[in-house]
């Protein structure tokens, strides 16, 4: 008298909501800093990443992949559809950067989960203090 069981899997709201559930990408890059000393605009960097960003490999290839790019005073806004890389992003800001000649003063730092912001390096003031004195 062996009983048996069929095995089942639990059917529960996490597995319904992993089906249904639609992934949206949203990355955001900082650039109060370099906005405020008049060094970046904001208007030529969202030019820069409209006509750089690729998707399925073509570049300008936007609308299929259902990306925006979106700029305000001083934030960069790129909201995704489909897969997007915040790695890419920090790529391409790298890039923009380096064609404008700001790589030697500004780094690329991630500040939050789905945030960069763009920092200048830190030059040592005190040794230079201290060379002056000695």
């Amino acid at each position: 008298m062996a009983i048996t069981k069929k095995a089942t899997k639990p059917v529960g709201k996490k597995n319904a909501l992993k089906k249904n559930k639609k992934r949206s990408f949203t990355f955001h890059v900082e650039c109060k800093n370099p906005v405020e000393d008049g060094i970046l605009k904001v208007a030529s960097f969202e030019k820069f990443l409209s006509e750089h960003v690729k998707f399925n490999g073509k570049v300008g290839n936007l609308a299929a992949g259902g990306i925006k790019i979106e700029g305000d005073k001083s934030k960069i806004t790129v909201t995704s559809d489909k897969e997007f890389s915040k790695r890419y992003l920090k790529y391409l800001t790298k890039k923009y950067l380096k064609k404008n000649s700001l790589r030697d003063w500004l780094r690329v730092v991630s500040s939050a989960k789905d945030t960069y912001e763009l920092r200048y390096f830190q030059i040592n003031q005190e040794d230079e203090a201290s060379d002056n004195e000695a």
